[in-house]
């Protein structure tokens, strides 16, 4: 079920919300309950078979959190817990995601023939199993208290976040399920959470969905033959907007429904265009992901708590990964590898000049160079081989020529939404900040409040409304697009 299809606007959210509220009226272990099975139909409603499987993973993992808090932290006992619990996601995980990837590789190498049968790829596997594995560390760690089933099961199975994040943290979000006021319907907070679901629909259905067309026609015509100069930045700018759009409006419409129901989520999503350095951009986009992969990943290495050049090995390793994480291939793979050299420059660059360039004019250059680098990368995000990545970079290199004797990809009008699109990130406060202290997030937006900033008035009521209505004439108009980040 996708949050931008009529049955999730009209009927499935309508009725968990209205059915919330009525039983946390008169127990809130109840209303708890309630939202878990909410969630689990939500994940069954795209495929009822891996409700079992999600189901397996939670109970397996909330038997195995109690198996090591029951032991003395640091004993033998709780690390073989601890060792089995996280090897057990990661092989479900690495069965479920990987094992073709390698299992083909393998046989390219080899000159084998092996085969292994893997079925469709569980949604959400990515984010409820590093949800988990966390949980158990911090169980292990002593940081995370026993929670009643009914609460673990919400905190992994909750479904504003299940299907593409943010990647929750148990200290964040138990104290909420056990609070009073979670379970108490607040006028103001359900305007906000509708004001934040309305602008992600929008972002969904008027930006992303209606550029995806360029990137989608410029790589698939890579795919076959060289690209010009022109379409393949205008295919390789048109993804990165798509990809901007489409995420920022998952995570607006994510921290907007949970905030209808009194819950507030991490934030996940700061302007990350804004960004005036590859460090800084990591702070800003899929801003979970990067908390866990440097508090479970990257300072177990070591972090910067050690020689430099063993630092720049711990930050190549951990967004080699991460790239990993992001899909089983070579040209994920490479993106993570490529961010990873990105922040080793970064670190090196600072440690060289002590931060001495900090004047207007370096900041616009950092904004212009981090844009163009994240661009680059996300030719190999979006290519769907390595050949195809390789036609694209040559084409914005001018190396395959500069206006081929090929049809147009990009309409007029497309290229006139590119530069409207690009403007927007640059120029225009994000959703948080136009919120201001109403946000919902649980985190601050980078950046000072906007004079534009949200009220309960009839001009935002008006205008939330026309954004609304033109939403939801694309999304009649044709078949709901799911998320990019549903596949991960």
């Amino acid at each position: 079920m996708l949050f931008n299809s009529l049955i999730f606007i009209f009927l499935f959210l309508p009725c968990v919300l209205v059915l919330f509220f009525a039983l946390a009226r008169r127990d809130q272990r109840s209303a708890a309950g309630f939202l878990a099975i909410s969630s689990l139909f939500f994940y069954g409603w795209w495929d009822s078979r891996y409700v079992l499987l999600l189901l397996g993973s939670v109970c397996a993992n909330f038997i195995l959190s109690r198996a090591i808090w029951r032991h003395r932290s640091g004993s033998s006992a709780a690390r073989a817990f601890l060792i089995t619990a996280i090897a057990a996601n990661l092989a479900l995980l690495g069965y479920y995601k990987y094992a073709n990837f390698f299992v083909a590789n393998w046989n390219a190498v080899s000159g084998s023939a092996w085969a292994i049968q893997v079925f469709a790829l569980p949604l959400g596997i990515s984010f409820f199993t590093f949800t988990q594995i966390a949980y158990q560390v911090d169980t292990y760690r002593r940081i995370a208290r026993e929670p009643s089933f009914i609460n673990y099961l919400l905190f992994v199975t909750y479904f504003p976040h299940l299907i593409a994040g943010p990647i929750l943290h148990h200290a964040e979000m138990m104290p909420q399920f056990d609070s009073p006021r979670t379970y108490r319907f607040d006028p103001e907070r359900f305007a906000i959470g509708t004001t934040l679901f309305i602008l992600g629909l929008a972002k969904k259905t008027l930006c992303a969905d209606w550029i995806a067309p360029v990137p989608e026609r410029v790589f698939a015509a890579a795919a076959q033959q060289p690209v010009d100069l022109p379409h393949a930045w205008y295919g390789a700018l048109g993804f990165a907007m798509q990809i901007y759009f489409d995420f920022s409006a998952y995570s607006d419409m994510a921290l907007g429904i949970s905030a209808m129901f009194g819950i507030r989520l991490p934030l996940n999503f700061d302007s990350p265009y804004k960004a005036r350095n590859i460090i800084d951009f990591w702070r800003r986009w899929h801003m979970t992901l990067s908390r866990f992969l440097r508090d479970y990943l990257y300072f177990p290495l070591g972090g910067n708590r050690c020689s430099p050049l063993r630092r720049y090995g711990n930050l190549m390793v951990t967004m080699t990964l991460g790239g990993l994480w992001h899909g089983a291939g070579w040209t994920f793979l490479i993106w993570g590898a490529l961010h990873g050299l990105y922040l080793t420059i970064n670190h090196g660059w600072r440690r060289l000049t002590g931060g001495a360039f900090q004047g207007p004019v370096s900041q616009l250059a950092g904004l212009g160079a981090t844009f163009l680098a994240v661009t680059i990368g996300w030719v190999f995000f979006r290519a769907d081989s390595l050949s195809t990545a390789i036609v694209m970079l040559k084409g914005m290199a001018g190396m395959n020529g500069m206006a081929a004797a090929a049809p147009p990809y990009v309409s007029h009008l497309q290229m006139v939404s590119l530069l409207v699109l690009l403007s927007l990130c640059w120029l225009l406060p994000n959703a948080y900040q136009l919120l201001g202290t109403s946000s919902p997030a649980l985190q601050s937006p980078s950046g000072l409040q906007s004079w534009l900033r949200w009220r309960p008035s009839i001009g935002w009521a008006l205008g939330l409304g026309a954004l609304a209505a033109l939403s939801l004439s694309q999304i009649v108009s044709g078949p709901p697009s799911p998320f990019i980040y549903f596949q991960f």
